[in-house]
């Protein structure tokens, strides 16, 4: 039986959940390795902004020491949510307390930030592309990257989201379409070049809906504005209508038609962005999605347990990375963490997961949703 601290542990994926495990790893002196596809930190935009929760995503930054350093950066006034009406009436408004910290705001490329700088160096390995992983249930196993290139491995963590290549090995459930599509908008230089979908927003969220589509609006830090565009469409809605994501103006023309009905001021929302409009349709695995145990690899995050963009997303990551790096540190065997991690993960995210199935469409409602965390990142 291999003892984690003996163990060569490699994590797949250098998203807040990978990074997050290895740093708590780290800190209890156990070795890892972090593969991420990305050629380097900065190969491209993170996404947008999230909110870390008390109870698991700022749980999960304690464990890994991090949590002042997270609260210097993070933005409490983006707590603030809105609802306003197509018309853009505000119909109902939160304000933070001065010192509400229950689920600050922090843009997604600032917490991989925090995470990376607080590794020792050389933990991730860019460029490493994962295509497969090979071997026998009980271990060695091998990973097999995009290059050519093979490493040998005592334990393989599955961080690498909704289309994972580790998943493979342990389940064969794929993630499904929800019927539900987002489009995202950028907006830059909010305070200036867009002063009055600054005042519409505020600091925080923004949310109106019809019952049949919907926007919801994210102020991020630097100001910068993401807004989601949210309808009921088929995932490749965008070629059936002959149109690509390269064709920003037949977007835009497309979307103001199907919001015709809707307010001057809150069409801007749709139509005044600042570049290409990006693809996001909205996938779900098979609830539940559970596997047979195997003693040297484990999931987490998106590739255990990927649900629609409700809440939970990058803080259950968190937490499930915080809870595996602490069974590993202490556990005797690899075998044993495994077990006591997934006896704790499955089991909560099959509740949440459960809750939350078939509510993709409440992003829809005319009641205001609880967003949460996601960015719709895919």
């Amino acid at each position: 039986m291999t003892s984690p601290s003996t163990a060569r542990i490699s994590i797949i994926g250098a998203g807040p959940g990978g990074l997050t495990c290895a740093r708590i790893l780290q800190r209890h002196g156990i070795a890892v390795t972090v593969y991420d596809r990305d050629p380097h930190r900065d190969a491209r935009n993170q996404g947008g902004t999230l909110d870390l929760h008390a109870d698991d995503g700022q749980l999960a930054l304690r464990e890994a020491g991090l949590l002042d350093e997270f609260f210097a950066l993070a933005r409490p006034e983006g707590q603030e949510m809105r609802e306003l009406n197509p018309a853009g009436e505000l119909l109902t408004h939160h304000v933070a307390a001065p010192d509400e910290l229950f689920k600050p705001e922090i843009d997604r490329g600032q917490l991989r930030t925090l995470l990376l700088d607080s590794l020792q160096p050389g933990t991730v390995r860019w460029g490493h592309s994962l295509h497969r992983v090979s071997g026998p249930a009980d271990g060695p196993r091998t990973l097999h990257f995009a290059d050519g290139t093979t490493v040998e491995t005592d334990l393989v963590i599955g961080a690498d989201g909704a289309s994972s290549r580790v998943r493979p090995i342990l389940s064969p459930a794929v993630p499904q379409y929800t019927g539900v599509h987002f489009l995202e908008a950028w907006f830059d230089d909010v305070e200036t070049r867009h002063a009055a979908l600054s005042e519409l927003v505020g600091q925080g969220g923004a949310h109106a809906a019809d019952g049949e589509r919907a926007l919801f609006a994210q102020r991020n830090s630097g100001g910068h504005l993401r807004v989601y565009v949210i309808r009921k469409r088929p995932a490749d809605w965008l070629t059936a209508a002959g149109l690509s994501t390269e064709d920003t103006a037949g977007i835009r023309a497309r979307l103001l038609a199907e919001f015709a009905a809707w307010s001057p001021r809150m069409r801007q929302l749709i139509a005044d962005n600042d570049g290409p409009y990006v693809d996001r349709p909205i996938f779900a695995l098979p609830v539940p999605h559970t596997w047979a145990h195997h003693p040297t690899a484990t999931l987490l995050g998106d590739a255990a347990h990927l649900m629609p963009p409700l809440g939970v997303g990058v803080n259950l990551a968190m937490l499930d990375a915080s809870d595996l790096a602490l069974a590993l540190a202490r556990s005797a065997t690899v075998d044993e963490a495994i077990r006591a991690y997934e006896n704790t993960m499955l089991p909560r995210a099959t509740d949440i997961a459960k809750m939350l199935e078939g509510r993709a469409e409440d992003l829809l409602s005319t009641d205001v949703p609880d967003f949460g965390d996601d960015d719709t990142r895919p």
